[in-house]
């Protein structure tokens, strides 16, 4: 293979020849696409918060109830799950939402362990508001673009997704 192309058993699943598009001398971190997409991430979640202001939720709360509102957990370790949180971080997230009058808890009369979940009007209000805040941050960082470059973009990030997906070594945590 020439020295564009290596050999890396770790993509192997991949199929397709590794492209070294970074190489470790001359390396600028600035430059690197996961620094671009964490800072992009940053100021995300900066506006959004920003936006989110008056209605008193924190970038932390709104992620857990707009899964709730739009069905992808019925129960605390689902959401869990969902929002890639462990039990103990998400019991502490619904202790902030209850408290907010936003969801309720209540314990399975099947199964005692099992803790289910529900928004409450004052929650399911809140959780309507969320997408449009979501829309108009989003929208925001991508004044400029044209459709076409938007679905590019799009394209290029869910092939990452993908890829990163493929590569991704099971742990403990994603294996349950």
């Amino acid at each position: 293979m020439d020295a564009k192309h290596s050999y890396n058993p770790f993509i192997d699943a991949l199929s397709c020849p590794l492209v070294d598009f970074y190489q470790a001398e001359g390396y600028k971190p600035d430059d690197s696409v996961s620094y671009l997409m964490r800072r992009i991430i940053a100021l995300l979640a900066h506006g959004v918060e920003r936006e989110l202001e008056p209605t008193g939720l924190t970038n932390a709360q709104w992620v857990p109830l707009l899964k709730l509102y739009m069905g992808r957990g019925s129960t605390a370790a689902e959401l869990a799950r969902q929002c890639d949180l462990d039990a103990g971080s998400m019991t502490r997230l619904l202790d902030r939402l209850e408290a907010k009058q936003l969801c309720r808890r209540t314990r399975s009369c099947d199964d005692r362990r099992v803790v289910n979940l529900e928004l409450t009007d004052a929650g399911r209000a809140a959780a309507r508001e969320i997408p449009g805040i979501l829309c108009g941050v989003q929208n925001a960082l991508l004044a400029g673009f044209s459709v076409e470059e938007w679905q590019t973009l799009k394209s290029y990030l869910r092939r990452m997704l993908d890829t990163a997906q493929t590569l991704q070594i099971p742990t403990e945590k994603n294996e349950k």
